[in-house]
């Protein structure tokens, strides 16, 4: 294992702390919590909080700050956050307008998160929430009942940040997060597995012609491996699953976000990023708002997901298209 690191056990902290510093005119670490959260003024409006293992950064703490989170909680890594760290950062994020967490679809982080929200309620805070599940690959994988939370997870920070910017209720955006997120759907594949630093060696190995479809972002099993293809082929695969889900038509509507699992160098997405636009533009469909770059990874995993969001109201690509000061969107 090569990584540029002290102890494995201080990884998680001594990032928080360089987050801190490194970008101490957004946000600041919650003394004594693995918590980020943002220096904007308090403006009396909806929080929004999100938060998980860490391995995943620029997830989540990325993008805290003015337009999407109001803080992140972040655990070890590719563990849940626990309910304590999660209350201190309901109540570091709390405006008076009630508290709104994202969760991605994994037993741990959905246990911890609505005990977190049973206490913060004890102490008067309202809180609500959704769970994320775009990821199509698989049901039922590890740490998951039914389908994962996985990029999609991104862009439901981005719209509903942009909702609770603009001042909506909390009751408004429950509603138009349980509208979004069945529109969200993502499928990924990675070429090369992760390597957790307290345990020093990839959670799974493929030979090096070989590489496999639907993987987990903790290096969860896909649904089949196969010898290396051509970029065209792998976003073949990609594309026709997720238009198959969506139940595409000609003329549908879509934002698409092409993610990086952490090892795969930019010149190979916008090549799969080519592919992928000719093979939607083949179909007939439209993307109406387009980002590519690493934003959930999976530590140093080469691979990458392909996420289609299939726009059913305007508002959602003026969301996306809204300027925010945060870190790493």
């Amino acid at each position: 294992m090569k990584k540029i690191i002290n102890r494995p056990e201080d990884v998680v902290t001594e990032m928080l702390d360089g987050i801190a510093y490194v970008h101490d005119d957004l946000v600041e670490r919650l003394d004594g919590y693995d918590v980020i959260v943002r220096k904007a003024e308090k403006t009396a409006k909806v929080a929004l909080i999100s938060g998980g293992g860490s391995g995943h950064e620029p997830s989540h703490a990325g993008f805290v700050g003015e337009g999407m989170l109001s803080a992140a909680v972040c655990g070890a890594v590719f563990t849940s956050p626990t309910p304590d760290q999660i209350l201190e950062a309901i109540k570091a994020a709390d405006e008076g307008a009630g508290v709104f967490m994202v969760i991605k679809n994994y037993s741990g982080d959905i246990m911890n998160f609505e005990m977190a929200q049973e206490m913060a309620e004890m102490e008067d805070i309202t809180v609500d929430s959704v769970v994320v599940d775009d990821d199509i690959a698989v049901e039922d994988s590890l740490y998951t009942q039914g389908r994962r939370g996985v990029a999609g997870t991104v862009l439901v920070h981005k719209i509903l940040g942009y909702a609770a910017a603009q001042g909506k209720s909390l009751e408004d955006i429950k509603a138009l997060a349980e509208q979004l997120v069945p529109n969200i759907k993502t499928i990924g594949l990675a070429l090369s597995g992760a390597t957790v630093p307290e345990v020093g060696k990839p959670g799974f190995v493929l030979e090096d012609d070989e590489f496999e479809y639907g993987i987990g972002i903790h290096g969860e099993p896909g649904y089949k491996k196969e010898k290396l293809q051509p970029s065209a082929q792998l976003a073949t695969e990609l594309v026709d699953k997720l238009l198959a889900d969506f139940d595409a038509k000609e003329g549908d509507e879509f934002a698409l976000l092409i993610n990086g699992m952490g090892a795969t160098p930019l010149m190979e997405q916008y090549v799969f990023a080519n592919d992928v636009s000719q093979l939607l533009s083949d179909k007939g469909v439209k993307v109406t708002y387009k980002k590519l770059g690493d934003y959930m990874t999976s530590i140093d995993m080469a691979g990458l997901s392909l996420t289609l969001v299939k726009i059913e109201d305007p508002e959602w690509v003026t969301a996306l298209n809204a300027p925010v000061t945060t870190v790493a969107w």
